[in-house]
C-alpha cells in the first residue's frame, strides 16, 4: 500500500508543479484565483497531520522506552545488544550533523531555488531563536507538561516522555501493563488517523505543489533534486559506521561480513523493509559469519524491532537541509536538542511505515531545531528515494551488531527477550 502511495504522491508533486507553472506562465487571473483557493486544501491536509504529532510522539516514547527497558532486563545478551545500539545511534547522529553541514558548505543551496521551494510555508512558522547553553539548559524539564504540549515545546515533551517511560518500567506489572496498554492504544489510534490522512496525501501534496508552481514556476525542481541527492549521500555514507564496527572488533572476519551483507543489501534495496530482510539476515549471519542460531534468534529480531541506525542519520540531514532552506543558523543548544530528540524518537517510531514515521519523527526534530514544518509535506513526496538507502543502512547495522556480539554461554538463562509488541510490527 505505502509503496504505491509513494508513487502517487510523487506523481502528484510533479503534476502540481507543472500545472502551477503553467498557470504562472499563462498569467490568467481567473485560473490564478482558482488555484489559490484549491491551495487551501493543502494547508488543511497538513494541519490534519500536525494535530497527531504531540499525542503520537508522547505515546510512542512511553511504550517504546518502557518496552525496551523491559526487554533489556530479560537477558544479558539483550542488554549487551542495547549498549551497542545506543553507541551506534549516538555515533550516527554526530556523523549526520557533521556530514550534512559539511555538504551544505560545499554545495550551498541556491537562494532562488530555496525561495521557490519554501514559498508554500507561512513565514509565521519560522521559530528559530538561538539561545546560549545557560538559557537552554533549564528548558529541558517542563515545569508544566500540559503547557509544553500546547506550545509545541517538543524537547520538553520528549524529555518528559522518556522519564515517564522509564518510570513506568519500574512499576509492578499489575500497574505497568494497563498503563502501557493505554498509551499503546493512544498511539495506535493516532496511527490510524495518520493513515486516513495519508490516503489524501496525493491531493494534499498536489495542492501544496500547485501553490509552489503558481508562485515560482519550476524553480523549485533543482532544489528538490539537490535535497534527494544530499540526504541519500549522507545515508549511504553512514554505512561506514557498521563496517568500521566490524573492522575494529572482528577485523579478521571483515571480508566475510562484507560477503554476508551483500545479498541482504540487495534485498533491502528492492523491498525497503527491514522485516522482509530478517530471514535473509539470520541465514547469512549464521552461514557466512558462523553465528549461532541462539545469538541470531535473539539479536536480529530485537534489532529489527527497536534499532534503526539511519533514523537519526537521515532525519537530522533533512532537518539541517530545511534550516538552510530558510537561511537559519541554529544555535548550539538547538543542535544538541535536535540530536537528543532524533535519538529519542528513533526508539518510538522504529516500527512505523515510512510515510507515517517521516512525519512522526521529523516534526519533533524540526521543532527542536526551530524550523517550519510545512515543507515536510513536499519532501514526503520524494522521500521514497532516500528511504531505499535508509533500509540498506539499517539491515547492515543490524547484521554488524550480531556479528560483533560474543556468543552467549550455553548455560546462560533467560536470554530470550520479549520483543515489544508496539514495535514488533516493523515494516
Amino acid at each position: 500500500m505505502y509503496r504505491s502511495l509513494s508513487l502517487f504522491v510523487l506523481a502528484a508533486l510533479v503534476g502540481g508543479l507543472l500545472l502551477g507553472a503553467g498557470i504562472h506562465a499563462a498569467n490568467a487571473p481567473a485560473l490564478t484565483n482558482g488555484a489559490e483557493t484549491f491551495e487551501a486544501i493543502g494547508a488543511l491536509w497538513l494541519n490534519a497531520l500536525r494535530m497527531t504529532i504531540v499525542p503520537l510522539v508522547f505515546s510512542l516514547l512511553v511504550t517504546g522506552v518502557a518496552s525496551a527497558a523491559d526487554v533489556a532486563a530479560t537477558g544479558k545478551l539483550a542488554a549487551r545488544a542495547f549498549m551497542i545500539f545506543a553507541a551506534v545511534l549516538l555515533t550516527a547522529a554526530l556523523y549526520s550533523t557533521g556530514a550534512m553541514n559539511g555538504l551544505l558548505a560545499l554545495w550551498p543551496i541556491d537562494p532562488a531555488g530555496a525561495a521557490a521551494l519554501t514559498s508554500a510555508a507561512q513565514p509565521g512558522e519560522i521559530s528559530a531563536n538561538p539561545t546560549g547553553f545557560r538559557d537552554w539548559l533549564p528548558t529541558l524539564a517542563p515545569a508544566n507538561p500540559i503547557r509544553a504540549a500546547a506550545e509545541d515545546a517538543i524537547l520538553q515533551i520528549v524529555v518528559f516522555g522518556l522519564i515517564f517511560g522509564f518510570a513506568a518500567s519500574r512499576l509492578p506489572w499489575t500497574l505497568r501493563d494497563p498503563l502501557i496498554t493505554f498509551f499503546r492504544a493512544v498511539s495506535e489510534t493516532m496511527i490510524i488517523i495518520v493513515r486516513w490522512v495519508l490516503v489524501a496525501a496525493p491531493l494534499g501534496v498536489f495542492a501544496l505543489a500547485l501553490g509552489i508552481g503558481l508562485r515560482t514556476g519550476l524553480d523549485a525542481a533543482g532544489t528538490l533534486t539537490q535535497y534527494v541527492l544530499m540526504v541519500s549521500a549522507v545515508a549511504i555514507g553512514a554505512l561506514i559506521i557498521p563496517y568500521t564496527l566490524v573492522a575494529v572488533l572482528r577485523g579478521k572476519d571483515f571480508g566475510r561480513f562484507v560477503r554476508a551483507c551483500a545479498p541482504v543489501q540487495v534485498l533491502a534495496f528492492s523491498t525497503q523493509s527491514s522485516l522482509a530482510c530478517l530471514p535473509a539476515m539470520m541465514e547469512r549471519t549464521r552461514d557466512e559469519m558462523g553465528a549461532s542460531a541462539r545469538l541470531t534468534g535473539v539479536v536480529l529480531p530485537l534489532a529489527v524491532a527497536v534499532f534503526r541506525m539511519t533514523s537519526p542519520v537521515a532525519n537530522l540531514a533533512v532537518a539541517f537541509f530545511i534550516a538552510r532552506l530558510y537561511g537559519l543558523e541554529p544555535s548550539t543548544g538547538q543542535i544538541v536538542a535536535a540530536i537528543t530528540v532524533a535519538l529519542a524518537v528513533s526508539v518510538g517510531t522504529v516500527g512505523l511505515p515510512g510515510q507515517i514515521s517521516f512525519f512522526a519523527s521529523m516534526a519533533p526534530i524540526c521543532v527542536a531545531l526551530g524550523v517550519p514544518l510545512e515543507i515536510l509535506a513536499i519532501l514526503l513526496a520524494v522521500e521514497v528515494i532516500p528511504d531505499i538507502f535508509r533500509t540498506v543502512g539499517n539491515v547492515t547495522a543490524d547484521m554488524a551488531v550480531a556479528a560483533v556480539l560474543p556468543e552467549p554461554p550455553e548455560d546462560l538463562e533467560d536470554e530470550e527477550p520479549r520483543i515489544p509488541v508496539a514495535v514488533a510490527s516493523v515494516t
